[in-house]
């Protein structure tokens, strides 16, 4: 019996980390909320809503720690031109934020392609999967294992990118609230 107190207690412990974890980071409620909800639509399965937010709140905290490194004030308005990119990427990285959290597992060449040049640029996956996804842009997602014939796309086509996401979230968000610690703490 002690043992199943102790799974029940261990199991608690667990979902409320996982709950305020985005919360905890110091990334502000403008920002963290896109996180935490993108965790709440990922545990309830909706994974388009839950990629989303990711992407979002990837892109607001971005924008808002940018922002208060010109400004260390609250922001007021953000530049409609500065939205998720690889030029920000690089404002970012010059501003000394950890862009390379955004990186995903597989892109080793996540600084080449920040460092590549307009007629010749190659996005970030981020920013790729950015644009693609906040288009309307599915087609990478569509299931063909049962032949082209028999091509389908449901929500869960984006499992996989969902729990990417959320992994790539949960490096970013450590890193950007050490970096906003020692901005603000300093």
């Amino acid at each position: 019996m002690d043992e199943e107190i102790q799974e029940f207690i261990e199991s608690g412990r667990r979902e409320h980390q996982e709950k305020v974890f985005f919360a905890e980071q110091g990334l502000g409620a403008e920002v963290h909320w896109f996180f935490t909800q993108a965790v709440q639509a990922l545990k309830s399965e909706l994974y388009l809503p839950a990629c989303t937010s990711f992407i979002n709140g990837i892109e607001a905290s971005l924008r808002v720690t940018i922002s208060q490194v010109e400004n260390p004030a609250r922001v007021e308005v953000f530049d409609p031109v500065k939205t998720l990119s690889n030029r920000l990427l690089k404002s970012a990285q010059d501003a000394g934020l950890p862009v390379e959290a955004l990186a995903f597992p597989e892109e080793g060449d996540f600084l080449e392609k920040l460092e590549s040049k307009k007629q010749n640029q190659v996005n970030t996956e981020i920013v790729r999967v950015r644009h693609n996804l906040c288009h309307g842009n599915i087609l990478e997602y569509i299931n063909t294992d049962f032949g082209e014939d028999n091509a389908f796309f449901t929500p869960e086509c984006c499992r996989e990118l969902a729990h990417l996401l959320h992994k790539v979230s949960k490096k970013w968000a450590e890193q950007l609230g050490v970096f906003r610690r020692g901005l603000f703490n300093a």
